[in-house]
């Protein structure tokens, strides 16, 4: 098999103009074959009246002596039959086999007839003339041995397939190098990108498929580059929020270690190493549901339920959070009948709500409303906290990313929430959207149809 694209184009060219010449020859010769046969009918029978006169000019034995000396003969071949069938022939054959002559047509000659056959093609003819001899009537049958013109148009076609073969395979030669250069520029990108170099300009103005495919691999190494870049600020991410706890826990065990620790500081250092193991858990949990929820292994679990009763909830099982920095709610809700995963959504509700709860002042207020149309639930959860400014709002759903990090020791978390949120809300096919002003609160804006999709 040939792999090689550039020898695959070459060979398919030659082929095709092989192939072409040999049909355009043939269908030319299909067009051009009554002109030829006509133009061949005219030499033979002027040739063939030319010797009729020749033997009525001329005693029989002259004229015999006469044709078989004629220059003509080495382009057409003679016969002249007898009544009986006998015949003399005049002119090398050169190994061509002669027409058939049946007895009906001899005998029409004879009768004064004339025959004319195109047994064998182009210009193959076979003219039968009467011949009027001292010795009576005899038939004369005439055929051509190399037709002129046809030998002409053959010649022609030759010299045409070979010029357009040697022209074509040179041109093609060129062409190759154009058509297979991007390819060749596509395979040099490639092995770099494996390299782990993402800086590559391909320089492909071509149009057509190859210009597609070229800005298509152009979008691929930019989203390749993109993808490298969340990675690496992932493992770092995650590599600073592993390593603050870990820090943590290796001081606290050390101090431990000394001796003359009252038991109060003891107490503290253990709660200390407890907190942080358990920030550690949960931001291990965190990343296993995130992982699943981004690998779309993730499966619905559909059920119905009261959205609004599911909020409430949610508001009930996080009272010691707010109960303790007196933060009262504000709800409108109204009795909505809903499906989705009642686990996940609950998720969803326990971050957002949270989050608020986090960010808002002692005795803040969160209000929230709920929503709905024929289609669709929006939940609106509203706070008068911290806010978030313009450059973190298109941040927030990534990873690991904290608004306002000054506040990141006053406000605990590994930045996942959100991003769990968005994962969820997408996978129930619905659209989360925030709205906030530095100083003067955040609002999450959660739509979600009303019935779960069926193939998650």
């Amino acid at each position: 098999m040939i792999k090689s694209l550039y020898i695959r184009v070459v060979l398919t060219f030659l082929v095709s103009v092989i192939a072409g010449t040999v049909i355009s020859f043939f269908v030319t010769t299909w067009i051009f074959e009554e002109k030829l046969n006509e133009n061949a009918q005219i030499n033979l029978r002027n040739f063939g009246q030319d010797v009729v006169r020749i033997y009525k000019a001329l005693p029989l034995r002259d004229a015999d002596l006469f044709v078989s000396s004629m220059k003509q003969l080495d382009a057409y071949h003679i016969r002249i039959y007898e009544a009986t069938g006998q015949f003399k022939s005049y002119g090398n054959l050169n190994g061509h086999k002669p027409a058939a002559v049946t007895t009906e047509q001899l005998n029409k000659v004879l009768n004064g007839g004339v025959v004319q056959d195109n047994p064998n093609g182009i210009a193959a003819i076979l003219l039968g003339l009467p011949l009027q001899t001292e010795a009576g009537t005899k038939a004369i049958f005439l055929e051509m041995m190399t037709p002129p013109s046809a030998s002409l148009v053959f010649k022609w076609a030759l010299i045409f397939a070979a010029c357009s073969l040697v022209a074509g395979s040179l041109l093609m030669l060129v062409a190759s190098v154009f058509l297979v250069s991007p390819i060749k520029k596509l395979t040099i990108a490639t092995r770099r990108i494996a390299a782990g170099d993402y800086n590559i300009k391909l320089n492909i103005k071509q149009e057509g498929e190859l210009g597609t495919l070229a800005r298509s691999f152009e979008e691929m190494m930019h989203d390749l580059q993109q993808l490298e870049q969340m990675r690496r600020e992932f493992v770092a991410n995650v590599s600073h929020e592993v390593q603050s706890p870990l820090t943590s826990i290796s001081g606290y065990a050390l101090v431990l270690k000394q001796d003359g620790l009252s038991d109060q500081e003891r107490s503290r250092y253990l709660d200390v190493i407890i907190a942080e193991a358990d920030r550690m858990s949960k931001m291990s949990d965190n990343l296993l549901k995130l992982s699943l929820l981004e690998s779309q292994s993730q499966q619905l679990r559909p059920a119905r339920f009261g959205l609004d009763e599911q909020i409430r909830r949610v508001i009930v099982a996080l009272q010691p959070q707010w109960s303790a920095r007196s933060i009262s709610f504000e709800l409108h809700l109204k009795s909505v009948p809903f499906m989705a995963d009642y686990d996940l959504l609950s998720q969803v509700w326990t971050n957002v709500i949270g989050n608020s709860i986090k960010f808002s002042e002692n005795g803040g207020v969160i209000a929230i409303s709920m929503k709905q149309d024929n289609k669709n639930v929006t939940v609106r959860i509203s706070d008068s906290g911290i806010g978030i400014s313009p450059e973190d709002q298109k941040r927030i759903f990534e990873r690991f990313f904290k608004a306002d990090r000054s506040h990141s020791r006053q406000y605990s978390g590994s930045g996942m929430g959100l991003t769990i949120v968005k994962q969820i809300v997408s996978l129930h096919q619905g659209d989360i959207q925030v709205e906030s002003e530095l100083g003067r609160g955040t609002a999450f804006i959660v739509t979600l149809p009303k019935t779960a999709p069926t193939d998650s």
